[in-house]
């Protein structure tokens, strides 16, 4: 069962990363320096569905490294 669930970790995180990287460069620390001039903007399409997925790869992470802990420590 811990072999499965450290497997599943690893996809996660692989996906996490992925998603991460996938994601909107001008959001970052150059807005703070004038390099995003454009304002406030809503998220749509694939930018909104890789901040959700980043949000959900990461609650997964945590709760499957959770468990994998505690599993791990009833053995």
């Amino acid at each position: 069962m811990i072999k499965l669930l450290s497997y599943l970790q690893l996809a996660i995180s692989l996906f996490l990363v992925i998603s991460v990287l996938m994601q909107n460069r001008g959001a970052g620390l150059s807005a703070a320096f004038g390099g995003n001039l454009g304002g406030f903007h809503t998220k749509r399409g694939l930018e909104k569905f890789l901040f959700f997925a980043s949000w959900t790869l990461g609650v997964a992470f945590i709760a499957n490294a959770l468990l994998i802990t505690f599993l791990s420590t009833q053995n």
